[in-house]
């Protein structure tokens, strides 16, 4: 029984190490956005730190969606006084749409890298707003070849 040991020990141990090979993620291509959307007026950050930031708007009014969007220089990264420089993208088309795939407008930043859009409650697709409806948005665009989206959601307050 004991001469067994060792074989049984080295057969775990190649059935261990078979099961170590690295294999990339079969369900998401993860790529770094090539910009940096912040959206205005959100609840919190409305940056990079919320995964969907949510804006709050009056349900008996006009609603205001804008974001901004930078490009992010960090030649100066490893330097404590130079650090990551925030670049405002001018002229960058942008679309909206719902996460239903509902388009809401088309849209281009300016100067100062800020796009901004106002639709009604109806053309967001909620024909009685009322405290807490809430829409769920996708902003998609293309920054030097490369794609990239960012969600929110615009919620109804009183």
């Amino acid at each position: 029984m004991n001469r067994y040991i060792p074989h049984v020990i080295t057969l775990l141990a190649l059935t261990l190490l078979a099961g170590c090979t690295k294999e990339d993620d079969p369900f998401v291509d993860r790529v770094a956005a090539p910009v940096l959307v912040v959206i205005d007026n959100a609840t919190g950050d409305g940056g990079g730190l919320t995964g969907e930031p949510v804006v709050s708007q009056k349900v008996g009014g006009p609603v205001t969606m804008a974001v901004r969007v930078y490009e992010l220089d960090k030649t100066g990264i490893l330097d404590n006084k130079v650090g990551i420089d925030s670049i405002p993208v001018s002229a960058l088309a942008l679309r909206l749409t719902t996460r239903a795939g509902a388009a809401l407008g088309d849209l281009q930043t300016d100067a100062t890298g800020k796009a901004t859009i106002t639709k009604t409650w109806a053309e967001l697709g909620v024909t009685a707003p009322r405290a807490g409806s809430s829409v769920l948005l996708t902003w998609t665009g293309t920054h030097k070849g490369q794609a990239f989206s960012r969600l929110s959601r615009v919620q109804g307050i009183n």
